[in-house]
């Protein structure tokens, strides 16, 4: 009886150490997302030519960019929200910086939040109706001069209304 307690305690250990090691690799586990090209056509006429994840789903959006190490240069996520709506955001689990362009539903960048601190819980506002949210490596509005009133076009900001 007392070697099936022994056993018994020795395999709630090892259960226990399985769960504390895989558990957060599973919360790290890469979900898939649809990619597309996305254009920012900027006010002083230049084309910008990005490729990007698209995040479409409420599981999609609430992951997001968390637990990404690297990201190319000209890469980047798309949020599509559907409908226009005031939208917050924030870095929690998120490894890398990043610059957010907060765009209406024709597409138009209405706020950018520049360099957003990883892993930071402070809350980012859209402030104002949006239905897109593009996320970009931190320093890429600076370096391309991306301004509020330039324009992301894609297969998502272009489909038709269902």
């Amino acid at each position: 009886m007392r070697g099936l307690i022994l056993f018994d305690a020795i395999k709630s250990a090892i259960l226990a150490l399985f769960f504390m090691v895989a558990l957060p690799a599973l919360a790290e586990e890469q979900m898939r997302f649809d990619k597309e090209p996305l254009l920012i056509q900027t006010a002083a006429g230049k084309v910008l030519h990005f490729t990007v994840e698209i995040a479409s789903t409420p599981d999609q959006r609430a992951r997001g960019l968390m637990f990404r190490k690297v990201m190319a240069d000209n890469a980047g996520m798309i949020f599509d929200f559907d409908e226009p709506r005031r939208v917050t955001m924030w870095m929690e689990n998120t490894i890398l910086p990043l610059d957010m362009l907060f765009a209406d539903d024709t597409g138009t960048i209405r706020h950018i939040k520049e360099k957003a601190v990883p892993y930071s819980r402070d809350i980012i506002d859209s402030m104002s109706a949006v239905k897109y949210v593009v996320e970009l490596n931190a320093g890429i509005v600076a370096k391309l001069g991306i301004k509020p009133g330039d324009r992301i076009v894609s297969a998502t900001t272009t489909k038709k209304a269902k």
